[in-house]
């Protein structure tokens, strides 16, 4: 079983900046987005947001960790090319249990259908709720109320500035959905170091770490 982690935050507070002590053979990038990452960096990307695509990289890629980055624009980028069709006699509710329908079962196919060493990370924007929570930022309903996307995760941190440095929040103060195992971390703030948080996470599941290198560049 592969390992699912969420990553959330608003725009401009690090999350992609965390990357950055990677080298490009212990990584796999997969941008939802074609737009270049915020430092200098020799990654092979592959740009897509074709959901068949994503899971042949994720299953294929012989390194074991890998982030799918601007993941918020699998849900937007879906809304937007079909949300014209309502108009034309098809249901929005369709439209919306398809895109829920993808995104759970990109999440569960990295759960159960990835080699036990393999560790993803699913980068979203974060929005406020109701209630004031803070939570992954999502499209419609369906996934809110139906699936509760942070609930397919066992590990969610958001990605924060605070006190003039940029941050990984690793437990909750009640009004996020932010979450970690018991002892996994110690402190409520870590550096923003993505490469950290993976030696972390393998130490604390005894999960090995292959750096084959592997990447491939595409486009849409």
């Amino acid at each position: 079983m592969g390992i699912p982690v969420l990553i959330i935050g608003k725009s401009g507070s690090g999350k992609s900046t965390s990357l950055r002590n990677f080298s490009a053979d212990e990584l796999g990038v997969i941008s939802v987005v074609k737009k270049p990452l915020p430092f200098k960096n020799s990654f092979k990307v592959l740009y897509s947001d074709d959901y068949t695509k994503i899971k042949q990289v994720l299953l294929q890629t012989k390194v074991s960790t890998i982030i799918i980055d601007d993941a918020s624009y699998l849900l937007v980028n879906q809304f937007m090319r079909g949300h014209s069709n309502v108009a034309k006699g098809s249901s929005i509710f369709d439209l919306y249990n398809s895109i829920g329908d993808k995104f759970w079962d990109l999440i569960f196919f990295i759960s159960n259908g990835l080699p036990d060493n393999k560790v993803v990370y699913i980068v979203m924007h974060e929005d406020k709720n109701d209630y004031g929570d803070v939570k992954p930022k999502t499209v419609g309903k369906m996934l809110d109320e139906k699936v509760c996307v942070e609930g397919l995760f066992t590990i969610v941190l958001r990605a924060m500035f605070e006190d003039k440095k940029y941050v990984f929040k690793t437990h909750t103060d009640g009004f996020d959905v932010t979450k970690t195992p018991i002892d996994m971390f110690d402190t409520d703030l870590i550096e923003n170091d993505l490469k950290m948080v993976d030696d972390v996470i393998r130490k604390f599941y005894n999960l090995k770490k292959d750096s084959e290198p592997e990447g491939q560049e595409e486009k849409k």
